[in-house]
């Protein structure tokens, strides 16, 4: 069975950074594509930044230049490197994983870890 773990989160100034790690585990024979999401109290769950198992990355305007998403394929892990970071990006950060069976692909979740952005 897939697990996801995050961790990373916590408290920050405007201004600072943070690094999220997602880390798999269990029967996993690649990830097609990893994602990192997050959700604001009374808001919609958004999606941040996207990357493909061919390195191919997209974002969210909103954090286009400050956010990078990465991977390192050994580890099984995928990184949110968050810098000049906002009030306005205090959320909880979830990642997301689709790994392939034979014949289809299943989407995990991780628990979320928390981001608070003081101004």
């Amino acid at each position: 069975q897939v697990q996801l773990v995050e961790s990373g989160g916590g408290l920050v100034q405007a201004g600072g950074s943070l690094r999220l790690s997602c880390a798999a585990s269990g029967s996993i024979s690649s990830i097609n594509v990893a994602a990192w999401y997050r959700q604001a109290p009374g808001k919609q769950r958004e999606l941040v930044a996207s990357i493909t198992s061919g390195g191919s990355t997209n974002y969210a305007d909103s954090v286009k230049g400050r956010f990078t998403i990465s991977s390192d394929k050994a580890k099984n892990t995928v990184y949110l490197q968050m810098n000049s970071l906002k009030p306005e990006d205090t959320a909880v950060y979830y990642c997301n994983a689709f790994i392939p069976t034979a014949t289809t692909q299943y989407s995990y979740w991780g628990q979320g870890t928390q981001v608070t952005v003081s101004s």
